[in-house]
């Protein structure tokens, strides 16, 4: 969520934002009109209470001072006054509490602010490519996609998992479910190990404000699965994000315990709602899947580094793999919801002949802590700031199975596995059809 008050001091700014977002430039010029208005009309109604409830205050002196001067006419006068303005008090309260929902449910809806460097563009096809790493291979003719070599080796099934679930759902078996299980304690040991981050087993499913706090509602929620709980629900996780960045929600953090890196191997659910057509073939979307998330919680000086650490430790997975890969930065346009600057990492995969993403890093600001109201206490322990938020992902795991069976896959029908991954395979050098 924005400040409400950077925002008042910077119309111009926030409407060349969402200009950059997309935005058409009448839609982005009333927008920012309607949140200065409302934001206007609450601090009048503010100020007006404030105004009465000086009066009464100044009101039940005079009535004191009337009394005891035996003015009774004056008393009983002063006293309907005060009765008027104990009952404007009541309902202006009432009145505050709608004015204060109508300004945040508008700030809710609003994107963050892209940095000044991401480029500005409209969609993928305007991504700027920061670096490549392995050499992309000849591509010989007998190269298959994942879901033909995972059916050829009896090891994945769609069509059982349809008959269970209906469509975008997989059933794993044998070598091909072993190699996902490995692959994510792979990456969760790299994670721990060498790169510092905490282990974190949190709750798959959250309450409405933990998805709120990282911008998954109001806006996303049709993306969302929910399960009655109680008199409400609760939502299942789309990504490990969501209940990590919220373990802050609503403290404040000493500022020597900073940063927090915290990471948790989650199965993820998403509707998928806006991809109905895409990618219906094979894993690369699915409405249950495992992710590695890795989440930074840090102040505002050290985000953007910070940015860079993350990003380059979701890197390190695919190097260790022995992956080809590049990492793009993200268009204005293209760039998440609650995002000021977004990393994607695509992994080669010979059987589309294509990058495609497996990792989104993104550095937040202190966008979400606003919706968390998650704080950290500055370095001289005077005053309190909001921390700042970073995501990504290290790696989606059903992803780097694809980019694994793809990239090794042996002419044969069989898969090589990669020398990281053989010792979280009993030692296994190679999947072949049972």
């Amino acid at each position: 969520m924005l400040d409400i008050k950077w925002i008042r001091d910077n119309p111009k700014a926030l409407v060349e934002a969402l200009q950059k977002r997309s935005w058409p430039v009448a839609e982005a010029q009333s927008t920012v009109d309607d949140l200065i208005a409302r934001d206007e009309a609450r601090r009048e109604h503010l100020t007006e209470l404030q105004t009465r409830q000086e009066r009464r205050n100044a009101a039940s002196r005079e009535i004191g001072n009337a009394m005891r001067s035996g003015d009774a006419a004056l008393a009983e006068r002063l006293k309907a006054e005060v009765g008027e303005i104990k009952a404007f008090i009541q309902n202006g309260e009432a009145r505050e509490r709608e004015l204060d929902k109508a300004l945040n449910d508008a700030l809710a809806v609003l994107p963050n602010v892209p940095l000044d460097d991401v480029p500005v563009g409209k969609d993928e096809h305007d991504n700027v490519v920061k670096r490549t790493v392995g050499k992309v291979p000849a591509r010989p003719n007998w190269v298959k996609e994942h879901f033909e070599i995972g059916e050829a080796l009896g090891m994945m099934d769609f069509e059982r998992a349809a008959k269970l679930s209906g469509s975008r759902f997989t059933v794993l078996k044998g070598g091909l479910a072993r190699m996902e299980r490995a692959l994510g304690q792979f990456m969760l040991d790299l994670h721990t190990t060498e790169h510092g981050y905490e282990e974190i087993q949190p709750p798959l499913m959250v309450r409405d404000e933990a998805l709120f706090g990282t911008g998954q509602l109001p806006k996303f929620e049709e993306d969302l699965f929910f399960a009655p709980h109680g008199d409400g629900r609760l939502g299942l996780v789309p990504t490990a994000e969501v209940p990590l960045t919220n373990l802050v929600r609503e403290d404040i953090t000493p500022h020597e315990k900073l940063p927090l890196r915290y990471t948790a191997l989650t199965p993820c659910f998403r509707s998928e709602a806006g991809s109905a057509g895409r990618d219906t073939r094979g894993m690369l979307r699915q409405h249950q899947f495992y992710k590695v998330e890795l989440v930074s919680i840090t102040d505002q000086d050290t985000s953007l580094a910070e940015h860079e650490r993350m990003t380059e430790c979701a890197e390190e997975v695919l190097k260790r793999l022995g992956l080809p890969f590049r990492t793009v930065t993200l268009c204005t346009g293209d760039m998440g919801f609650g995002a000021r600057k977004t990393y994607d990492i695509e992994v080669w995969l010979p059987g589309q002949n294509a990058y495609r993403e497996i990792s989104s890093c993104s550095v937040c600001g202190d966008f979400q802590a606003r919706r968390m109201d998650a704080r950290y206490k500055d370095k001289d322990g005077k005053g309190n700031r909001f921390v700042h938020t970073l995501n990504g992902s290290g790696t989606a795991v059903g992803r780097a199975l694809i980019a694994v069976i793809e990239n090794y896959q042996n002419e044969d029908g069989s898969v090589t596995i990669p020398e990281a991954l053989r010792p979280y395979m009993g030692g296994l050098e190679k999947i072949e059809s049972r």
